[in-house]
């Protein structure tokens, strides 16, 4: 996510990442971002909330205004519920992150590296193209 948007904006292309996970937004340091403490899959807010997902958005790509350092992060003022018990069924068997890939196995780092740089040239547009360069 993070790759992507940096090459986008550096061909002219403003970028925004929007995301509910704030320490893998961090991790992949997109040009700037938006940060919604909503569980994963909702990053644009509730189901059947056309309103709130209204005002979500608007308050999202404000950061274009807002946000001039390279890589700042947007946290949005909007709660998913009341308390924070979502939180703990979500968050209860979740693995720590890492900031760097981790593998199942010696096979996996191969391959992930090997494909690497095609994934990348993969549509062969411009950006994708510019960003293995």
């Amino acid at each position: 996510m993070g790759l992507i948007a940096r090459q986008v904006e550096a061909a002219g292309i403003p970028a925004l990442c929007m995301g509910s996970a704030y320490d893998i937004m961090r991790a992949v340091n997109p040009p700037r971002g938006a940060f919604l403490d909503f569980p994963l899959g909702h990053t644009a807010g509730k189901p059947d909330q056309p309103e709130l997902q209204r005002q979500i958005l608007i308050e999202a790509l404000e950061a274009f205004n807002s946000l001039t350092e390279p890589g700042s992060i947007k946290i949005l003022p909007f709660q998913w519920g009341e308390d924070e018990v979502w939180r703990e069924a979500i968050f209860s068997d979740r693995l720590p992150r890492h900031e760097t890939p981790q593998y199942q196995n010696e096979e996996d780092r191969r391959r992930a590296e090997a494909n690497e740089l095609s994934a990348l040239a993969f549509c062969g547009c411009e950006v994708c193209a510019g960003s293995i360069g």
